[in-house]
């Protein structure tokens, strides 16, 4: 019996006419054709959900620009335009296969290393340029977390690593059809269920998040974040202009972050029916779009009341921290849930930046907080709301499968989405912990604290982003450029 979403050779050739010499072959050259086109219409529409998760890039530039010192412009700027670069460059030598190189064991993939054998029936490059956008989007997080007094050794060490392969084998547990914990698994499924994490909570912002929370604790506060009875001093951002306009930008691409990852549109649920795979697609935005919108509106308020202050860079940062929370769960819950969503992942933002000034941490754009905290949210969340006949449709399979604790789907999918939590931080903790660790030990980590004062685009760019005046020197400024050598000594 023909599938849904299948043209039927049999059914159709019944339609022709006493006259057709041939009609199994007519039917079989229709149904062809018609399968022709629905590859092409999926993959012209994960070609442009890629850009726009790529246009992010962008949106994260911004935001990082505007979230830091001016001096440390530039600096911020260029390594944003690194992770892109040299993500792409490891992504397509390892990530990539290690991601989703199949057939492979539950642990890590093994083939289509540098595109080897792509495309084929699995994979085409529109499918590694939607994942390569994904993994320099993890990457990027990262950078935030330890700007303004990092070596830009570093970032190429740990943007390389993380997206050739930190990221990638956790998106093969989860993603990969061969993961341990994918849903897609055909057999041993984890509690059932597998871990319905849509389009990255904890594959894309947890494990972004962790990262730069080791990057951050390992280096230390910026100079004049604390003062020396320990209290937080806030060392804003130079431009809220920048914040608000990257803001907007990562919200643009997030309707390709959330809605791309079904990877294709013209998937029939219901034979005959005007309700297929496109309405998901428009769910899925609904929903993103009410999380953002309530989580910034929560976290608008909650700050007013505590601050006494209408903030518009802690605005932005709440909208984004709705974004994450909803991702993983965006396309199998309904739009009511999104707003609790939104409304849980605010108070979370908020309740893990007082914890951070507690501890003396500091991470400038809240990244750690942010992707970190409100990611494992939504991990939860998705366990909890996930509504049965969304997951039956989204992930094909048996009927019965476990779904949201709260909509009556018992808590097996709850056990399952704690063990990603557990194993997302102890992952990203044995590898990035370490790496940033023996970069803090060999002196590559941190730069100096004369550079730092200075301002790194001075010390280490050539100049300020900014020019002040036609006649502007870098001379003027007091601080001249120095070439700036690794130490190796311990």
């Amino acid at each position: 019996m023909a599938t849904p979403d299948s043209c039927s050779v049999s059914q159709l050739a019944q339609l022709f006419g006493a006259n057709t010499t041939d009609p199994t072959g007519a039917a079989t050259f229709i149904c062809n054709q018609f399968s022709n086109v629905n590859y092409a219409i999926d993959s012209t529409y994960l070609l442009f959900s890629a850009y726009l998760v790529f246009s992010m890039q962008l949106g994260f530039a911004m935001l990082c620009a505007g979230s830091v010192r001016a001096k440390n412009t530039m600096n911020i700027m260029l390594t944003n335009v690194l992770d892109a670069a040299a993500g792409g460059l490891f992504y397509y030598l390892f990530g990539f296969a290690f991601a989703f190189g199949a057939p492979s064991n539950a642990f890590i993939g093994k083939h289509f290393f540098g595109l080897k054998d792509v495309p084929d029936a699995s994979f085409d490059y529109s499918n590694f340029l939607y994942q390569w956008a994904f993994a320099i989007a993890a990457a990027g997080i990262t950078s935030g977390s330890i700007a303004e007094r990092t070596q830009f050794v570093a970032y190429l060490i740990y943007s390389s690593f993380l997206t050739g392969f930190v990221y990638p084998v956790v998106s093969h547990w989860f993603w990969s059809p061969d993961g341990w914990a994918s849903p897609a698994r055909k057999s041993d499924l984890l509690f059932g269920s597998g871990v319905f994490d849509f389009a990255g909570s904890g594959v894309v912002h947890m494990v972004g998040g962790i990262a730069g929370f080791y990057g951050a604790l390992i280096e230390g506060p910026r100079i004049g974040r604390f003062d020396q009875s320990g209290r937080a001093i806030a060392l804003r951002g130079h431009s809220a202009s920048l914040v608000v306009l990257g803001t907007f930008l990562l919200w643009f691409g997030w309707y390709g972050f959330n809605p791309g990852s079904f990877n294709k549109i013209s998937t029939i649920y219901v034979s005959g029916s005007y309700y297929g795979q496109w309405s998901a697609v428009g769910r899925t935005a609904v929903t993103t779009t009410l999380a953002g919108c309530t989580a910034a509106l929560t976290t608008l308020f909650g700050k007013r009341i505590l601050s006494g202050h209408w903030n518009v860079t802690d605005v932005c940062n709440g909208l984004l921290g709705g974004f994450a929370a909803i991702t993983g769960g965006c396309s199998i819950v309904d739009p009511w849930a999104a707003v609790i969503c939104g409304f849980v992942a605010a108070l979370v933002l908020i309740g893990f930046n007082k914890l951070a000034e507690k501890m003396k941490y500091d991470d400038p754009l809240e990244a750690a907080q942010l992707h970190g905290g409100c990611g494992a949210w939504g991990i939860i969340f998705t366990a909890l709301f996930a509504r049965e006949k969304y997951v039956a449709e989204v992930y094909r399979g048996e009927s019965g499968r476990p779904h949201g604790l709260f909509m009556g789907g018992g808590a097996r999918l709850l056990a399952a989405h704690l063990v990603q939590i557990l194993v997302i931080i102890a992952w990203v903790s044995a590898t990035m912990g370490p790496l940033f660790y023996v970069l803090h030990k060999l002196k590559l980590l941190r730069i100096s604290a004369e550079d730092e004062m200075a301002g790194m685009d001075m010390t280490r760019h050539g100049g300020f982003a900014y020019a002040y005046d036609e006649d502007d020197e870098s001379g003027k400024h007091g601080t001249q450029m120095r070439r700036i050598e690794p130490s190796l000594s311990s």
